[in-house]
């Protein structure tokens, strides 16, 4: 396990854990238990990094008995994104969130600083010390204006969500930690504190490549998973076969229609959020990005969520092509692009890629997260052993 830090604290031990770190007995991805998503095919390494360019890094936090929480940086290329700014588009599912620098992008179909996830009540502190670090890079001493892009969701059930501790050090660690390669899932980063499905959720990450019939292209997804719904997994019940599930306690009560439903507990709680951030390497610009955007939506929808009042469901897109850089300089303004983009016909299988890649991914940020307890609360990790009976069960899993 890579440590950051170590720092003696108060009421127990602070652990700042960089991207890399692992578990002693891993529990699996959800391909590798069995569970195939759709018929494309992923990359390499099954995850966001897929995308040639992006790094991921996290800073876990760990305090005593009562933080539980996290940052996760996304970045788009190793380059100064404020000089060179990518294609990006923010789609609003529903918008019971505070997500920060969503209208700029929108706006100017541009991305300019690193992509964090954090804690709700963290936005703030991780969008200053995002501005911060953006300052600081050489080449940006003139600047007087930064779009920092931070999202979030609440872990305050399992952490002390007032005490916001994500800060400037722990932004910094995220950034420049970030790397290429496996990514960390589960309990790490920005999802240390998250519940999904009443289980524990996480950070998961899934991508397809396209064949070189249909361009070659690869899309890379991650994702904060803390909201709820009934769990279905490749079409399977699983949430309701497992007990827990949205309007359980309502449904199964005789007397609910008098008396209301009482007792609600998380488990059965559609609250919550999701942040699911795109990568791709396709030559498309904010338009059609928007559009990727919103077809991640329909992979969210395929695993049972309940899309309810209180989640915040949002989806950012970026796309890597280089030729697509925005390069900000004084001498190149009023420039010309002459870059040749998909059409929106060729947009199809790349809109497949994304709805795959999302639902894989938040099956991984389930099965890859562990049983965690914080605040005197304990969430348990989704039962995989009873998971994959219920599936074999359906015959909805392998090929």
């Amino acid at each position: 396990m890579k440590i950051v830090r170590f720092i003696p604290a108060l009421l127990g031990m602070v652990l700042m854990i960089s991207q890399g770190a692992s578990q002693e007995k891993p529990r699996p991805r959800a391909r590798e238990a069995g569970v195939i998503v759709g018929v494309l095919q992923p990359g390499a390494l099954n995850a966001i990094t897929d995308v040639g360019g992006v790094a991921i890094g996290h800073t876990t936090l760990i305090r005593g008995d009562n933080v539980r929480t996290g940052v996760t940086a996304i970045l788009p290329h190793g380059a100064n994104l404020f000089r060179e700014k990518v294609p990006g588009a923010v789609f609003i599912g529903n918008a019971f969130g505070k997500l920060a620098g969503s209208t700029q992008v929108n706006e100017l179909g541009e991305i300019e600083t690193p992509i964090m996830l954090t804690s709700t009540l963290n936005v703030p502190r991780v969008a200053d010390a995002l501005i911060d670090y953006m300052l600081g890079l050489p080449g940006n001493e003139d600047v007087q204006s930064i779009n920092p892009l931070v999202g979030e969701t609440n872990d305050g059930y399992l952490n002390d969500i007032q005490g916001r501790h994500v800060g400037r050090e722990e932004v910094f660690a995220a950034i420049k930690n970030a790397r290429g390669g496996p990514v960390e899932e589960g309990v790490v980063g920005a999802g240390t504190g998250t519940v999904a499905f009443g289980f524990k959720g996480g950070i998961g990450t899934s991508s397809r490549k396209l064949p070189a019939s249909l361009g070659g292209y690869t899309v890379g997804v991650l994702v904060q998973t803390n909201f709820g719904g009934i769990l279905t997994i490749n079409g399977t019940p699983v949430g309701r076969e497992l007990g827990r599930y949205y309007l359980k306690e309502q449904l199964s009560s005789k007397d609910f229609r008098s008396k209301g439903p009482t007792n609600l507990s998380l488990s059965n709680s559609p609250d919550g959020s999701v942040i699911i951030v795109i990568a791709t390497d396709a030559p498309i610009d904010h338009r059609n990005l928007q559009r990727l955007a919103a077809r991640s939506m329909m992979g969210l929808a395929r695993t049972g969520a309940a899309g309810s009042n209180g989640s915040g469901d949002y989806a950012i897109a970026f796309s890597t092509a280089p030729e697509l850089r925005i390069r900000t300089a004084a001498g190149n303004r009023g420039s010309k692009s002459n870059v040749i983009l998909l059409s929106n016909d060729g947009m199809s299988p790349i809109f497949l890629a994304v709805i795959e890649a999302t639902e894989e991914a938040i099956y991984n940020s389930l099965f890859r997260a562990t049983t965690t307890t914080g605040r005197g609360h304990t969430v348990d990790a989704l039962p995989i052993d009873r998971t994959l009976e219920i599936l074999r069960r359906h015959g909805s899993i392998g090929r």
